[in-house]
């Protein structure tokens, strides 16, 4: 599958200003302090986002509700935040499942809650992709 080098710009600013949040605070805050942390880093990379908005979510092309996202970077890159122990599965599940719902192609996934820093790109499958 080919991978559109904007997305690959775009998450990797959004993953070097996570790590200097991290590197800042490090482990043992709540997710709202990462998110108002990652939003001034962001600014100051020159990112063009919107936190803690209200988006549709769709079932089959209709839409059928809303959620808040953390971040919505370049109006196409999802990043969901977390602070805990460790990520599982569950939470990889969630975040392709958002991709499905919002409609969107690419998303990161980032812990603060760990020694280091952990972070996932996920890309949303498209059956046109296969073969």
């Amino acid at each position: 599958m080919l991978v559109d080098t904007r997305h690959n710009k775009l998450t990797e600013a959004v993953i070097g200003c996570a790590m200097r949040v991290h590197k800042t605070l490090g482990t043992g805050f709540q997710e709202v302090i990462y998110q108002r942390s990652l939003a001034i880093e962001m600014r100051e990379a020159g990112l063009v986002f919107a936190r803690e908005i209200e988006m549709p979510l769709f079932y089959k092309g209709v839409e059928v509700g809303s959620r808040r996202v953390d971040f919505l970077v370049e109006e196409c890159v999802l990043v969901e935040l977390k602070a805990l122990h460790e990520l599982t599965k569950t939470h990889h599940a969630q975040i392709i499942n958002y991709l499905e719902a919002y409609q969107l192609e690419v998303g990161l996934l980032i812990n603060f809650g760990e020694p280091s820093l952990k972070f996932k790109r996920f890309l949303k499958n498209h059956p046109r992709s296969l073969g």
